[in-house]
């Protein structure tokens, strides 16, 4: 089959197709012959050299994919076979074939395409866990999203609006700021040319956010605190802007504030299945119907993933970019 492979760590000139033998799916698995796979920024820390797959998955970079399944592992029953659906995969999704555990599969409504189907997994998964499971954030509550016309931004932003969250992002320019509002976002600050901890106090008339989703980390973890109410919670999803920061311990203490944050490549199988199926019965109606769907910027062949790496590393895109395989 046809793929993309990393040549060596490097620029997106690496990306290199190959053709590699079928991958055989193990038990609970399935093979699907997948239509688009969504580009994420793992794959592009992959390609650098500074992500690796975890143990036992596919080198070939890919987190999520669209197709349909067309064989089956010990265990699944064949009636699937025929099934469309979008995945997760711990890697191997920029192929003509992809395996993946089924319990991580979601049947694809009418209202999706294929390569809409392909660009939810990643980013719906995790938003729903940092922000619903680890944030708790419910009904009536702040967000402060950085990154908000990203894949994960724009998708934070859609399921905050559907259970009427406030939001609130940051962007790199005042276009992207208007995107962002366009799409949905309650405001939106250009962080080049406004102080966004004075924008969230003047926002929220001094209360500050009840959470917020920071890919950034460095020196911006210190600053989130300051956006944070009482008794708020940060969630670190990425370190893009440094792994370490200095904080004021006692001043988490007297506000009572929770810091966390997660990882989901490495998480068990076990685990990922359990968050699909609370997505399939909490959210997924939500796609069904056709309110929920990915801001989907540009869709690149299989062979452009070079391309569409080099755009996502530009960051003029706005939402998700997909690899549409056939």
């Amino acid at each position: 089959m046809r793929a993309i492979a990393i040549r060596e760590p490097g620029g997106p000139d690496v990306l290199t197709e190959v053709q590699v033998p079928l991958p055989v799916p193990a038990q609970g698995e399935v093979l699907i012959a997948v239509a688009a796979a969504g580009v994420n920024r793992p794959d592009v820390l992959q390609r650098q050299g500074s992500y690796p797959p975890p143990p036992g998955a596919s080198p070939l970079p890919g987190l999520e994919v669209a197709g349909t399944i067309v064989a089956v592992g010990e265990g699944i029953g064949l009636d699937v076979i025929g099934e469309r659906v979008c995945s997760l995969v711990a890697g191997g999704g920029y192929a003509e074939y992809a395996c993946a555990d089924y319990a991580q599969c979601l049947a694809i409504p009418p209202a999706l395409s294929m390569e809409e189907a392909a660009a939810i997994p990643e980013t719906l998964m995790t938003v729903w866990h940092n922000l619903f499971e680890r944030a708790y954030i419910v009904n009536g509550d702040s967000v402060l999203i950085h990154g908000g016309t990203s894949g994960i931004g724009t998708m934070a932003v859609a399921l905050c609006r559907l259970f009427e969250i406030t939001t609130i992002v940051t962007c790199g320019s005042d276009d992207k700021c208007r995107a962002a509002l366009e799409w949905g976002a309650g405001h939106a600050i250009n962080y080049r040319s406004e102080d966004f901890v004075e924008a969230v106090k003047r926002i929220t008339d001094g209360k500050g956010v009840t959470a917020v989703l920071d890919m950034v980390g460095g020196d911006y973890l210190p600053r989130n605190l300051e956006c944070l109410a009482e008794d708020g919670r940060h969630v670190s999803i990425a370190v893009l802007g440094g792994a370490k920061a200095d904080l004021f311990i006692p001043k988490i203490m007297m506000r009572r504030l929770t810091l966390t944050g997660s990882t989901l490549r490495a998480r068990t199988a076990g685990f990922k299945g359990l968050l699909v199926d609370e997505i399939r019965r909490t959210v997924w109606s939500m796609a069904e119907e056709g309110a929920l769907r990915p801001a989907l910027d540009r869709v690149f062949s299989l062979g452009e993933a070079a391309q569409a790496h080099a755009l996502m590393e530009a960051g003029g895109h706005f939402g998700k970019i997909v690899l549409k395989v056939r």
